[in-house]
């Protein structure tokens, strides 16, 4: 009969930790998306700077420091910074959401499920609901990847980011730029 106590004790404690808070490890996460030019000139983009995480109740935080965006040219970079994310007043982008954590907790490693999230971008001041299509793998006991299985397709002028789109084209002498960006992203979170 004493048994029982410690038992449940036991049982307790690894369902607490089954549902303890998860935290993005940057160095292994990636936020890319492909900006399109010239009408068919399409260039590869990356943030650098991802912090993150999952709490307990599944309620995933993932913020973007847009003044790691990595285009390849450090003046590009610059003129991202300013002229279309303006950084000084907007220092992040902020996404939200949910994650069915007791399901990811419930897969072995290895194992991975696909499904369908709710998203709430925040950029530039202003908010938007995103759907995102999405693989989750369980990669140890204390480590979990969520990767897009199609890209996420945004428009800038959804976030007030035509104008500042506008003058980058303009600065660039270029016939055009897409306001339509696909976004791709892999992070990894650890317990």
């Amino acid at each position: 009969m004493k048994k029982l106590p410690l038992l449940m004790s036991v049982l307790l404690g690894l369902s607490s930790s089954a549902f303890a808070d998860w935290t993005l490890l940057n160095d292994e996460s990636s936020l890319h998306y492909v900006s399109i030019k010239s009408t068919n000139i399409a260039e590869m983009n990356r943030f650098k700077t991802l912090t993150g995480s999952v709490s307990e109740q599944g309620a995933v935080e993932l913020k973007v420091d847009l003044s790691s965006v990595d285009t390849g040219v450090d003046i590009r970079d610059e003129r991202m910074q300013t002229m279309l994310f303006d950084v000084a007043q907007f220092a992040q982008a902020t996404v939200t959401g949910k994650v069915d954590l007791e399901r990811v907790t419930k897969l072995e490693v290895g194992e991975t499920y696909t499904d369908s999230i709710t998203l709430n971008l925040a950029l530039h001041g202003l908010s938007k609901e995103v759907s995102s299509h999405v693989q989750v793998t369980r990669l140890a006991d204390d480590k979990v990847l969520i990767t897009t299985l199609e890209p996420v397709v945004l428009n800038a002028a959804d976030y007030k980011l035509a104008e500042g789109l506008e003058a980058l084209r303009v600065i660039a002498k270029l016939p055009a730029i897409s306001p339509v960006v696909p976004v791709t992203y892999s992070l990894v979170f650890q317990q």
